[in-house]
């Protein structure tokens, strides 16, 4: 396994997504950018504890750098989980407290966990004691009626006093009842202004926004007030977006297309192919490659009809692809005609 930078780099970086961000979804966003930050999805310190940790934890040594997202309230378990996690080579052991679903809340973690801020501070303390890579917190900015000055200010000042240096803010609250776990995704507010106004006041913490933020000109915006930004479901939607992350956030790097991606992710495709995992847990990820582009209904309908056919292979991709070079070499005809 290559061996991971010290810190990584939280300037961009993908968010976890829950069913999204597995291992084929970020191998697919490694080969678009090579310095982005990527998240696994939120595990369970029971699962990493008690499960099946090849299927929860395994990735690929080209993955780099990436995160481990756990949840859990349970100090002792998410130093355990977090020292499996740093053991398995990941850059970074990060904290969820901001997933709003009925399951969390049930468990006691995720944005619940807003309302118990000590506790957060003494996970986070556990979690650093154990490991020597960055233990970092994902939180939103309240849930329901909490005041978000208050709060969130509360929660970044214990993590921090706890060791914790770097802090992705949600710049929503949660509404734990009466929103569904989508609807809180949209529907409360945002407040990018209290995520800057906590990186002026506490300007030696790494203050990373996340929510809302649809392209990297918004993100280069953010990032005039903030040390870096997070893009959620814009970037697994129109994964092209991060094939310029590298150029224009980090000032260095090609500018990979679509077309490229395919070609780059090809090798990874044939090699899980060949391990038995299906096209169709790959290619899923890349439906929204061609986003915008001539050919891109094509493209997702043969992925999507033909890759979960039993016995699909590349020869699915290629067709894909060659609907969509076809699609744009028709729309130069008649542009030409």
């Amino acid at each position: 396994m290559s061996l991971p930078p010290a810190v990584p780099s939280h300037r961009f970086s993908v968010a976890p997504m829950m069913d999204w961000t597995d291992r084929h979804c970020r191998s697919l966003h490694r080969v678009l950018s090579k310095q982005a930050l990527l998240y696994t999805e939120m595990v369970t310190t029971g699962a990493v504890l008690h499960g099946d940790r090849e299927r929860l934890l395994g990735y690929d040594a080209g993955e780099h750098p990436v995160a481990l997202q756990l949840g859990g309230s349970d100090p002792a378990d998410l130093a355990a989980a977090a020292r499996i996690g740093a053991d398995l080579g990941y850059d970074e052991i990060n904290l969820n407290v901001g997933c709003p679903s009925d399951r969390v809340q049930s468990g006691r973690f995720g944005a619940c966990l807003m309302r118990e801020p000590a506790l957060v501070a003494e996970c986070m303390a556990a979690i650093g004691a154990a490991v020597a890579v960055p233990a970092t917190v994902k939180c939103r900015i309240g849930v329901d009626d909490q005041d978000p000055e208050e709060s969130l200010f509360t929660l970044v000042d214990l993590c921090a006093q706890a060791g914790v240096r770097s802090f992705v803010v949600h710049a929503r609250k949660a509404w734990l009842k009466g929103l569904s776990p989508k609807e809180n995704r949209d529907v409360p507010p945002l407040d990018y202004e209290l995520v800057y106004r906590l990186k002026r006041e506490r300007p030696d913490l790494t203050i990373v926004l996340n929510g809302g933020v649809p392209d990297l000109p918004a993100a280069a915006s953010h990032l005039e007030q903030v040390d870096g930004v997070m893009l959620g479901r814009a970037a697994y939607h129109t994964p092209e977006i991060l094939g310029a992350v590298d150029s224009l956030v980090f000032g260095g790097g090609d500018i990979i297309d679509s077309a490229t991606a395919v070609a780059l992710y090809r090798p990874y495709l044939a090699a899980r192919l060949e391990e038995g995992t299906p096209l169709a847990a790959m290619s899923r990820h890349m439906l929204g490659l061609f986003h915008g582009r001539p050919g891109a209904r094509a493209w997702r309908r043969i992925l999507t009809v033909e890759g979960v056919k039993p016995g699909a292979g590349l020869e699915v991709v290629d067709a894909a692809l060659a609907a969509v070079v076809q699609a744009m070499a028709e729309r130069e005809a008649r542009a030409a005609a």
